[in-house]
């Protein structure tokens, strides 16, 4: 098995473009939660998103300029490599004003015109794909260029993790009742409920030997992944963590790692109060008697649905370089079985390997342990 190591990396959320820029945010505890401007919210439960600064409307779909963001500035991409992206929705914005009437070439919808769109910005020519399970999305992405990396069955793979805060989506969490009416408190005993965002990642993942070969700094390594399905429920997850528990063991043991190895947890942490509820009896379960670092990063930036596990992922690489894990935004008081474990001050982190986990509609839970680039 190839070992399989992240070269370079790149965010894009609601505090800005660069990952500097998200870790510093944090760190300060600021938040992008702000009312939306981009449509009218007055039939919703919530004002509320944490949108892209910047992003400029025009006859194309935003998803673009948030590319350009994104990938301003990221180091070279090989020919040779493979692109997956990671979307659940893609150019949402065009569906919508094809809905209204506007004109809009639907082919602009089609996945494969997408995968083109983005192959082209990145430099990119071979096979491409769309991972699409909702909200473990970006996680799975990694996990499968993961394995193609560690099979040989490449040298290069390039993630990329984008999606757009719209009104479609918006509505139907309103619908669902799943908006916080205010602004997400990860983990918190009073916790009512998700805000959305919107923002994207860009990780670039190659074998160690072809990083040396390149000359490629080593950011990290991707160590272990795993992927279950609960099977419960069409939105909700299982209430006794089963998918979630056995998608860690399925990471631990490809990582050849014991749940002792793992430092810190990136939770997917959104604030609704059956996933938080879900995933803390989950750590419980994995981690017993442990008092270990978890934080969510969605009371600073959103759900950035598709894309939260890559900038997770992104994030989690810098926290372990710097050794320290940001406050969970939003939190004020702890539920009682997170207590121990998560925290609105930074905690120190001290070991090699960060578990990031991310759960989605659908029962899907996906996990990826992270290593320094020495581990």
């Amino acid at each position: 098995m190839n070992e399989v190591c992240i070269t370079d990396t790149q965010t894009v959320t609601g505090l800005g473009t660069g990952l500097d820029v998200l870790f510093n945010g944090m760190m300060a505890g600021t938040s992008a939660v702000a009312p939306v401007q981009r449509f009218g919210t007055a039939r919703y439960i919530s004002p509320n998103a944490c949108c892209v600064p910047g992003l400029t409307t025009g006859e194309d779909s935003l998803l673009y300029p948030l590319l350009g963001h994104l990938m301003d500035g990221f180091s070279a991409v090989p020919a040779d490599c493979r692109l997956l992206l990671a979307s659940t929705k893609g150019p949402v914005d065009l569906m919508e004003r094809l809905q209204r009437g506007e004109a809009v070439d639907p082919a602009e919808l089609a996945m494969e015109r997408v995968l083109s769109r983005v192959g082209q910005r990145c430099g990119t020519s071979g096979p491409a794909l769309n991972v699409n399970a909702a909200c473990a999305s970006s996680t799975l992405a990694l996990a499968r260029a993961a394995q193609m990396i560690a099979l040989g069955r490449c040298e290069a793979a390039l993630v990329v993790c984008l999606d757009l805060v719209s009104e479609f989506v918006f509505s139907g969490f309103s619908a669902l009742q799943a908006l916080s009416p205010t602004r997400c408190r990860p983990f918190d005993k009073n916790r009512d409920g998700l805000t959305l965002g919107e923002g994207g990642a860009a990780l670039l993942l190659m074998s160690r030997e072809r990083a040396r070969r390149e000359g490629r700094p080593v950011l990290g390594v991707i160590a272990g992944w795993g992927a279950a399905n609960d099977a419960t429920h069409i939105t909700a997850p299982a209430r006794d963590a089963c998918g979630l528990i056995q998608t860690v063991r399925q990471a631990l043991a490809r990582a050849g790692l014991s749940a002792d190895a793992i430092a810190a947890v990136s939770a997917h942490g959104t604030a609704t109060p059956y996933n938080d509820q879900m995933e803390l009896t989950a750590l419980r379960a994995l981690f017993p008697g442990r008092t270990l670092p978890v934080h969510s990063v969605k009371g600073a930036i959103g759900h950035t649905l598709g894309a939260a596990g890559g900038i997770e992922a992104a994030l989690g690489l810098k926290c372990l370089d710097a050794g320290i894990l940001p406050p969970t935004v939003g939190l004020i008081e702890p539920d009682p079985e997170g207590v121990g474990l998560v925290s609105n001050a930074a905690q120190d982190i001290g070991g090699d390997y960060l578990l990031s986990t991310n759960s989605g509609f659908g029962g899907v839970n996906a996990a990826v342990i992270l290593g320094r680039g020495d581990a």
